[in-house]
């Protein structure tokens, strides 16, 4: 993931019944021009790879962060452990961008 704008605000913890969700104004979108998907702020851009596309699909202020592994885990026929690792990380990263709230 590729943040094009302001840097980090400090470190933020996921716990097991955090629910993430987008900070206001911040919105996952399809960039035609790009032909990627991007989380979109004003004066920001983050640019996704597809891993990041997965998780923040489901990022909906409604699933737990237990419950976005356990999707992934199963979608993806892989170990949850794994995901778990990747996808905390990333949402800490985001969380601590402004993106999301956890």
């Amino acid at each position: 993931m590729t943040d094009i704008g302001m840097p980090d605000a400090g470190v933020t913890e996921v716990g097991l019944a955090t629910v993430p969700a987008f900070n206001r104004g911040f919105r996952l979108r399809h960039d035609p021009v790009r032909n990627a998907w991007v989380v979109l702020a004003p004066e920001r851009l983050f640019l996704l790879d597809d891993t990041g596309v997965e998780v923040l699909k489901l990022v909906d202020g409604v699933r737990s962060v237990p419950d976005i592994i356990d999707a992934l885990a199963e979608r993806f026929a892989a170990p949850r452990e794994v995901i778990a690792v990747d996808v905390e990380a990333m949402l800490r990263d985001l969380a601590d961008k402004g993106a999301i709230r956890l």
